[in-house]
């Protein structure tokens, strides 16, 4: 970028503060947590923006991209940078469009829709909703930091999802706004099923600006921690507990032992050489669940009332990608995988990975309600990295054996295994992108409009 494309950019926006050279927070804010896999680390480490730009509304960010429409500089969408793939990397320089002012709740409608801008806090809506008898319908173990644009734009699942499903089911996204990268940038209304057209595209198809996204009514919730002796009955109990419908859940994860002793500030809860599930469950059930994981075998460790997001210990901190980071705090090697096991044949595809891997393998399963209405083991399992080759011959196996791989390593949209078949967000980048500067280098089978074969 020359001196006159930052100076023309930094007139875009109404106070020059917001248009940050600096190169460290330029840096910075070129970040997101790719470093959980080390292949995207070696990959990504030296990519980073040169300009940041904070707007703070539609209008500033329809005059940015307006300019870097017209003299092709790229541009890259920020949310708050927890993102584990690198969906927030700049590949090829430009401005790193950063939303953190564009954070208000607009409303909470009185069937419980919440309206907001991009960068609304998700651990702010949850706590908003609540007041108001409503909470998320699920949410990623960074709630806190999280934002609700980009848990739209790149995430898809977490604490919930085992009632609610992921983020694409049961039109809990209702509708967004998004802002065109075309010579007069628009703002587009998708409401429906057309919010796929958008949804997990990485910011490569538009600017979201607007979000309707749909609440559940509010339980009272009690957090519980059960440990077994073995993972396969740790297993069968959490399953029994995900699957059966009488049991109002947020949160059923499982653990195989030693994944629970990188958990240091509570190893108190845990107990060596045991497996360990973690509950969120209606704080009414709490009784009737520590009788029956008990019956079943189990050891209570934990059984208390939650609080809000402020609870001491929050178990859900410990759950989903958090997992990951307990893990590479204790052992750098450690990296992970998505994976979905069948919930029918998932044993025997545990026994076929041990088989091969051994303990290069750790599983840690997060059931979750699929679109279609079926409970299955999710699964984060750590993985203890050694080598690229290696790494891939564990993804080919798992997709060999009716193991489902979205693949965390790979820094495109398409190779992170939530690209739609039906080229959806293709055909929108086509529309609403046709030069390819929204984080170009993301979805690799965009071609340019000049280059785009009819």
């Amino acid at each position: 970028m020359t001196a006159s494309d930052i100076a023309a950019l930094t007139a875009c926006i109404s106070d020059p503060n917001r248009a940050i050279t600096n190169a460290q927070i330029v840096q910075r804010l070129s970040r997101d947590f790719y470093w959980y896999s080390p292949i995207l680390k070696r990959q990504l480490d030296d990519k980073t923006g040169e300009l940041a730009l904070q707007p703070i509304d539609v209008k500033e960010i329809q005059r940015i991209l307006a300019y870097c429409y017209e003299h092709h500089v790229p541009v890259t969408t920020r949310g708050a940078g927890t993102g584990n793939y690198g969906q927030a990397v700049p590949l090829r320089g430009g401005v790193v469009l950063d939303l953190v002012h564009m954070n208000r709740i607009e409303s909470i409608t009185p069937d419980g829709v919440a309206v907001c801008q991009p960068n609304v806090r998700l651990g702010v809506l949850e706590t908003t909703a609540r007041e108001q008898g409503f909470e998320l319908r699920c949410y990623p173990s960074t709630i806190v930091k999280a934002s609700v644009g980009g848990f739209l734009g790149g995430g898809s699942g977490g604490i919930g999802s085992v009632s609610h499903g992921g983020l694409r089911d049961f039109e809990t996204v209702r509708a967004l706004e998004v802002v065109t990268m075309e010579a007069e940038p628009r703002v587009v209304f998708h409401e429906g099923q057309a919010v796929h057209d958008v949804l997990h595209a990485w910011g490569t198809n538009g600017i979201i600006t607007r979000i309707w996204i749909a609440l559940t009514p509010a339980v009272s919730w009690a957090q519980c921690s059960v440990a077994f002796d073995t993972f396969d009955q740790a297993f069968t109990f959490a399953e029994k507990i995900a699957c059966d419908s009488q049991w109002i859940k947020r949160l059923v994860t499982t653990f195989e032992w030693p994944i629970p002793s990188c958990f240091a500030p509570i190893l108190s809860i845990t107990r060596p050489n045991k497996s360990l599930i973690f509950f969120m469950i209606a704080a009414s059930q709490l009784i009737e669940l520590k009788s029956a994981a008990e019956a079943a075998g189990g050891e209570v460790t934990l059984a208390a009332d939650y609080t809000g997001l402020r609870t001491t210990p929050l178990l859900s901190d410990y759950t989903w990608n958090h997992t990951t980071l307990w893990a590479i705090k204790q052992d750098a090697a450690f990296t992970y995988l998505q994976c979905g096991f069948s919930p029918t044949e998932g044993r025997q595809q545990f026994a076929t990975l041990k088989q091969h891997f051994g303990d290069e393998i750790l599983f840690h399963i997060e059931f979750m309600k699929t679109g279609t209405g079926i409970v299955i083991p999710g699964s984060i399992p750590l993985v203890r990295f050694t080598t690229e080759q290696r790494l891939n011959e564990m993804i080919d196996l798992c997709r060999s054996i009716g193991v489902s791989v979205a693949n965390p390593h790979v820094n495109n949209v398409e190779g992170g295994g939530r690209y739609r078949e039906d080229n959806l967000q293709l055909l929108t980048k086509q529309k609403y992108d046709p030069r390819g500067l929204l984080n170009p280098g993301k979805m690799i089978t965009f071609k340019p409009a000049a280059q785009a074969t009819v």
